[in-house]
């Protein structure tokens, strides 16, 4: 039976090598489609939040739930009795300078990512960067103490659950007007989606950064 499964896993890759795929021939362009739909001139941002928002919701989701796994099996553990952080000064000049370099960067795709290249989850992603740099230079407890006092984990719920419930209304069939495409207030609902993404992966990043320093230092 072991050289059927090799006879059949060769002729597969054999298949997908030689046997030419034809892309259909269509009598419009799918990206203008799209673009005209959603109304915005980034296409990926009118699918993620618009065309394909039902798979966008679970998305977002499966990233809370993963951040609740994160403090869940690290809870029972003994947080480390001393983490050792970049004490020099050229390297923590260099992280906080990169921290705000990708600070603004999140902010301009958050705010403009329906419009060029970006969106929320990169967004998201540049502002946990940022988070990340300044927490491999400062203290946890002065960290934590920053995101208990601006009530971090607050927000990133309320994120998730205003996001839901605008998604939720945007499948039902209540849209904002697209307005002119290319402004920056343009696009319905999707700039306001791609904020509260934005919010939330920064967040959560946040939260998850000082899970893994308090518990394994900086890896």
């Amino acid at each position: 039976m072991r050289w059927i499964y090799i006879a059949a896993g060769i002729a597969f890759y054999v298949k997908m090598l030689l046997l030419s795929n034809p892309a259909p021939t269509l009598p419009f362009s799918i990206v203008d489609v799209i673009v005209e739909d959603s109304g915005v001139p980034n296409a990926v941002s009118g699918i993620i939040l618009h065309n394909r928002l039902y798979d966008t919701i679970f998305e977002v989701i499966v990233f809370t739930i993963a951040i609740l796994g994160a403090n869940f099996l690290l809870a029972n553990e003994q947080p480390l009795s001393q983490v050792r952080q970049f004490t020099d000064s050229s390297s923590i000049i260099l992280a906080r300078l990169g921290a705000t370099m990708a600070a603004l960067v999140g902010i301009e795709l958050a705010i403009r990512g329906h419009l060029s290249p970006g969106g929320g989850f990169a967004a998201g992603v540049a502002g946990g960067t940022a988070i990340g740099l300044v927490a491999m230079t400062s203290s946890p407890e002065a960290m934590q103490r920053i995101y208990q006092r601006w009530h971090a984990a607050i927000w990133e719920k309320v994120s998730v659950l205003v996001f839901i419930a605008l998604s939720v209304m945007t499948l039902a069939g209540f849209e904002l007007p697209v307005g002119e495409l290319g402004t920056l207030f343009s696009g319905g609902m999707i700039p306001i989606l791609n904020i509260l993404v934005a919010v939330k992966v920064a967040l959560g990043s946040w939260a998850v950064v000082l899970i893994f320093i308090k518990y394994r230092g900086l890896l």
